[in-house]
Parts: C-alpha cells; structure tokens; sequence
C-alpha cells in the first residue's frame, strides 16, 4: 500500500505534533494529544477513542502489525528514522504514534451504572508517575472512576500515558474541583474515606462494601481540610517504620484492594 511519506524534521505535521508532545496549553486548545505503542494504541481504540492520524516507521513494526489499527478513513503517515526519533517520547516505542482526539473529562460525563461503587480520588498529585500508577492500580481493581481532584496536570501528559502503559483508556477518568466532587458525592451518598493522620481509624477496620470513595492526598501536603471535614472516616495504614507516609500509588493500592477483598473482589 502507498502512504504519504515524511522524511524532514521540519515538516509542518512533525511540528506540530511536537507541540502537542511539550504542551498541555496545545492539547487542551486543540482537543488533541499522542499515543505511542501497539498496546497504548489498541487500549485507546477499546476504550473508544477516536485516532485521527496515524504516523509508523516501517523498520520497528511490519505492515500486518500496523493493519491492526487502520481503516480506511485514517490518515497513515509513514515517517523517516530521523522523524520517528524527534517525535518517539520513548526508546521502545513499537514504531507507531498516533494522534487522537481527547474526551472529555467532567463529572457531568461520569456514568456510575453500579449500585454499590467504588471510586478511588487523589488530590492534586503532581508526579505524573505516581498518576500512571493510581490508573493501573485502578485498571486492576476494575473500580467504577478514578477522580483527580484540584488536578495540576492534564490527563494526556504523555509521561501519564506513558507510566500507566494506557490504563489511562481503561478508567473512567474525571477531573474536577475538590468542592464539585464533594458534592457530587453527597448527592449519591457516596461514603468518603480519607487517608490522613487527624482522627482516623485503621484501615482495616473499616466497611467499604457500600459506595465507597477511597480519597488519598500527597505524601507531602496529605489532604485539604475540605476533605477532612467531608469525611465519612479518616483512614490510616499501621507503619512499624520511621516514617509516617508512603507513596500516593502504594496507599491507594493497599485501600482499594481492601474495599475489593471485602467486597469479594466482584
């Protein structure tokens, strides 16, 4: 088959692309944002997401690898080796990147269709690795939503997408403002359990077999007293060393899989 061919790094596309790649000002303007990798791609197009152009290097991935991801309605760009390094976030990138267009991502586009949900809410955390994490740890749970509230950083980071192995496309992911979410779950008689030091319980100790939100904060911050106030019950996980905290991803894990073994991992 014969594709449209970019072999200059100077290419109006290339540059493009390369400002969606750097600039969570341009994809969220643009509605636009980039996956790399077979596996990233195929979890994207489950999850729905609409692939607007497709860019392959034909040395990392073999024209029946790359027929699994196009129709006849995509733009298939086949792109240089120079291309392809200038625009590949990683050294293992399969030899594809494609653009999408984004979703949105408000609490008005959350559909909870569970009677009993578990939804697992992180605030404000910064480390697009720590976010990567909590979304895998999610996709594991098979939990109803991942909500980042007071978000500082855009879901389509490509170090996000990238730390998440696009788990990112499995998850009902929303972000919103601490307020909007605490009031969204009043609404629904969500009963909130929030990771702190203040008042809080032992984990373990507590049910989360009725709808549950699982709330954890920043390892350096911990949560806003908005959280503190709304809660059903602070929560705390027993540590027998120094420190009085761990990482944001490791906690949420440890919480979510309790709720998931009292609930009989349904």
């Amino acid at each position: 088959m014969q594709y449209k061919e970019i072999t200059s790094t100077q290419n109006s596309l290339v540059k493009q692309i390369l400002v969606l790649k750097e600039k969570s000002r341009e994809r969220k303007k643009t509605g636009l944002f980039l996956i790399e990798g077979q596996r990233e791609l195929s979890l994207a197009i489950k999850g729905g997401y609409e692939i607007e152009t497709l860019l392959f290097y034909p040395d990392l991935i073999t024209e029946e690898e790359l027929s699994d991801f196009t129709t006849s309605q995509l733009n298939i760009v086949k792109i240089s080796r120079e291309v392809f390094q200038k625009l590949a976030y990683r050294d293992t990138t399969e030899g594809i990147i494609a653009v999408a267009k984004s979703k949105p991502h408000t609490l008005e586009n959350l559909q909870i269709t569970h009677k009993n949900p578990l939804i697992l809410i992180a605030e404000a955390p910064e480390k697009p690795g720590n976010i990567g994490a909590i979304l895998r740890t999610a996709d594991a749970a098979h939990i109803d939503a991942v909500i980042i509230a007071n978000p500082k950083t855009d879901v389509y980071n490509p170090n996000i997408i990238r730390s998440s192995v696009g788990c990112v496309f499995t998850n009902q992911v929303v972000m919103a403002s601490t307020t909007k979410i605490i009031a969204f779950l009043s609404k629904m008689k969500i009963n909130t359990y929030c990771a702190a030091l203040q008042a809080s319980k032992s984990y373990h100790t507590q049910d989360y077999t009725k709808p549950t939100a699982i709330v954890v904060g920043t390892e350096a911050d911990g949560l806003t007293n908005e959280w503190l106030k709304a809660s059903t019950q602070n929560i705390i996980i027993p540590m027998q060393g120094e420190i009085d905290s761990m990482n944001v991803s490791v906690a949420a894990g440890i919480l979510i899989f309790e709720a998931k073994r009292q609930r009989g991992f349904k």
